[in-house]
């Protein structure tokens, strides 16, 4: 059976209730590894006995913390999207990350839209429409819900073996 092209339909959106829950799902594992990665090298440099690295990290600028929490989220939703379409919020939403026109996302595309997350005021661009923002539509993806989006699949593959021979 060969790929198939699959139009993209209202109804097959996630809402931005789910959007909003998948935002607040993915916070949580990033705060535990930016956190886990702070705890973690005070407590190695107390334990080396380096307190140089300790007076660092206590003493991070507010744009070194920024700067490393983008290059954080970057790679997390590199991470989970460019391997499974799906983020950990994702998951609990069944919802997944596809292009424009129904196929699986290159982790070129899942990169363009990871940087594209750091757009200022990025989460503002729900307000207006449902299920697109601005990190969707640049790197031309959709998040739809996996089984409103499978059932469509199933049936534009059905429609193009109507037809063949076995």
């Amino acid at each position: 059976m060969r790929s198939q092209n699959i139009i993209i339909t209202e109804s097959m959106l996630a809402s931005n209730g789910k959007r909003f829950i998948n935002y607040l799902i993915d916070l949580i594992p990033q705060y535990a590894i930016s956190f886990g990665i702070g705890y973690a090298s005070v407590y190695l440099a107390e334990y080396i006995g380096y307190y140089g690295l300790s007076d660092f990290l206590l003493d991070i600028s507010f744009a070194e913390e920024l700067l490393f929490n983008y290059v954080l989220l970057i790679f997390y939703y590199v991470l989970f999207e460019s391997l499974t379409s799906k983020s950990l919020g994702k998951y609990a939403t069944n919802t997944k990350v596809i292009l424009q026109n129904g196929q699986e996302p290159t982790p070129k595309d899942i990169l363009i839209r990871s940087f594209c997350r750091l757009i200022p005021f990025d989460a503002l661009s729900f307000l207006g429409t449902k299920g697109k923002g601005w990190h969707d539509s640049i790197s031309k993806t959709y998040v739809v819900d996996s089984e409103a989006f499978e059932a469509a699949k199933l049936l534009a593959n059905e429609l193009d073996q109507i037809g063949h021979l076995s």
